[in-house]
């Protein structure tokens, strides 16, 4: 199965990884970046996406395992993926670069999985990532 992450070159401190899109846009708002449109827009979209998109439990604990998310090539994980429209056009309008990344692997160790995603820790060095702007 394929897997894939959307992210910018920013590393999350928490996880040492690629800052995820919605963390990302977030970042915006907290900076004070969008519009006051814009913001209500984002809290919006964050409480749509809080209801049909599963929040791994393990947010809650503020992230012990460092874990990160990868969505699934699926259905349901691609149409999750295109119904973002304003976290990229956010992205987009602010300069933030966008990044999808790529593999035909489970890319570590899964501990959550839901119809859309899986969250993995460790991640692993040995399977082939590739990432590419979008």
């Amino acid at each position: 199965m394929r897997y894939y992450r959307i992210h910018t070159a920013d590393i999350a401190y928490i996880t040492q990884q690629p800052r995820g899109i919605f963390t990302a846009i977030g970042k915006l708002v907290d900076a004070g970046i969008l519009s006051e449109e814009e913001t209500e827009e984002y809290w919006k979209n964050r409480a749509y996406f809080e209801k049909v998109l599963p929040v791994p439990p393990f947010y809650e604990e503020g992230n012990p395992d460092k874990a990160i998310t990868w969505f699934k090539d699926t259905p349901e994980g691609n149409q999750i993926y295109s119904e973002m429209t304003f976290y990229r056009e956010m992205a987009r309008k602010y300069g933030t670069q966008l990044y999808m990344s790529e593999c035909d692997e489970i890319p570590g160790e899964i501990i959550y999985e839901d119809d859309f995603q899986i969250a993995i820790k460790n991640q692993r060095t040995d399977i082939r990532i590739t990432t590419h702007k979008i």
